[in-house]
């Protein structure tokens, strides 16, 4: 295939996945409408005025949208969001308009507005590639913040359609493993509020982690004017992007709301996280129609270990900071009670499957990619098929299962860097120089 045809091969594929992304939002703003509420487009509208949701993402988006320009486009991007926000502040506060009874964060709107100038800038005042690069650095901030909004409505459907949960099959699987939340979670409540305050801050601000490790990968792209085959977004979006899908498949709120206080008269007890859960024969339990069906699998484990798996490549400081975000994340996911032994496993395998998949598909398939993904995705599958069918044989054969669990992720995580290990390329041994005759 010549250059030009394969410039117009992506160039087609890549206006397949837009049409398919439009259509994909679209839908998610009618489903939302018909409950009554404001989906993802509308949702990112409102934040171009109203007080953003989540300040520090708009941010962390309008700095991946800055690794295309050069540091002193940055710095004027920089000083016109936070001058833009400062304006929206004294507006507010000269009308007395209270962030609260807006929508979220006091900044935030400066990072939207920059990112909307800069596509706009990118298609009056640029041409060529100057242009097509502007253009992906653009995609690639909305694309962050359409992630997270596309997930709120996406939680919100989850929680209208799936009146049934399945908690009660994967509390009593979670026996083989020992009940990990229950024990974790007194671990939390220990600590103090110190450890609490900690882990809550690390766990809401997962996006803004993704962002550092991505402008380090991402960090020569104004310099070489291209991005690289695979990064860490890639590989947040499509987590996010397969995992609700999971969500309606297997619908889980968790033992905070299925076992503990925040569940109310929904819960099966209050025992979170002071007595364990007896083993008693499970069944579809009802719930409210609030609550997200967001656990099984976790992504906010998937996409730590997304973080860890891509800062190995950085210096010593990025890795020390993707091995604690990956700690951090799942001591919160656990001792919060949001999650299950089971999901954190579920989460782990799921997450190495995609990446393996991303990565062959930026260099190529090959007979090992290929085997890694089939068998990711079969173990995957055969984790929620044993949650959902074999619960109480799990958990009365914990020296069974609790090992069987445990080694099915590790044998994913093995192939992982037994594969991968293969794909580096391997330096060429130095040639023996031969030696010389000496000069009489």
């Amino acid at each position: 295939m010549t250059s030009a045809a394969w410039r117009r091969y992506r160039a087609i594929v890549w206006a397949v996945v837009g049409v398919v992304a439009l259509g994909f939002l679209v839908a998610l703003e009618i489903a939302a409408r018909r409950y009554g509420l404001p989906g993802p487009m509308t949702n990112q509208a409102k934040e171009v005025i109203l007080a953003p949701k989540s300040g520090p993402l708009l941010y962390g988006s309008m700095a991946l949208m800055m690794v295309v320009l050069t540091w002193r486009q940055r710095f004027i991007a920089t000083g016109v969001a936070v001058g833009i926000d400062l304006v929206f502040f004294l507006v507010r506060w000269a009308a007395d308009v209270k962030v609260a009874s807006g929508y979220g964060h006091p900044f935030g709107n400066g990072a939207l507005w920059v990112i909307l100038g800069c596509a706009v800038i990118a298609v009056t005042r640029r041409t060529g590639r100057e242009r097509a690069l502007m253009l992906k650095g653009v995609g690639l901030g909305l694309l962050l913040v359409a992630g997270r909004k596309t997930g709120d409505t996406w939680l919100l459907i989850t929680s209208k359609t799936r009146p049934m949960v399945l908690d009660q099959y994967v509390a009593t699987a979670d026996h083989a493993l020992g009940n990990p939340s229950w024990l974790v979670g007194r671990i939390v409540d220990a600590s103090g509020p110190i450890g609490t305050h900690v882990l809550d801050w690390v766990y809401i601000q997962l996006a803004v982690a993704a962002v550092v490790v991505a402008m380090y990968q991402l960090r020569h792209v104004a310099t070489e004017r291209r991005f690289p085959r695979h990064h860490l977004v890639r590989t947040f979006l499509v987590i996010g992007l397969l995992g609700p899908g999971i969500y309606m498949i297997f619908p889980v709120v968790g033992p905070i709301f299925a076992y503990g206080a925040d569940g109310g008269h929904w819960a099966v007890a209050d025992l979170w996280p002071d007595t364990m859960p007896t083993v008693t024969a499970p069944q579809h339990m009802p719930f409210d129609e609030i609550t997200p069906r967001n656990c099984m699998p976790s992504l906010h484990t998937a996409w730590a270990t997304a973080i860890f798996i891509h800062s190995r490549t950085g210096p010593r400081i990025l890795r020390y900071a993707g091995t604690f975000w990956l700690i951090a994340t799942l001591g919160a996911t656990l001792g919060f009670g949001y999650h299950y032994g089971a999901d954190i496993i579920a989460g782990v395998v799921f997450t190495i499957t995609i990446e393996t998949a991303l990565r062959s598909l930026a260099r190529g398939w090959d007979r090992s990619g290929i085997q890694l993904v089939a068998y990711g995705a079969t173990v995957f599958a055969a984790l929620l098929l044993s949650y959902r069918y074999l619960p109480m044989q799990m958990a009365e054969r914990p020296w069974v299962f609790g090992p069987l669990l445990v080694l099915a992720m590790v044998s994913v995580i093995y192939g992982y860097i037994r594969t991968t290990r293969q794909w580096e390329p391997k330096a060429a041994p130095a040639r023996r120089r031969e030696p010389q005759p000496e000069l009489v």
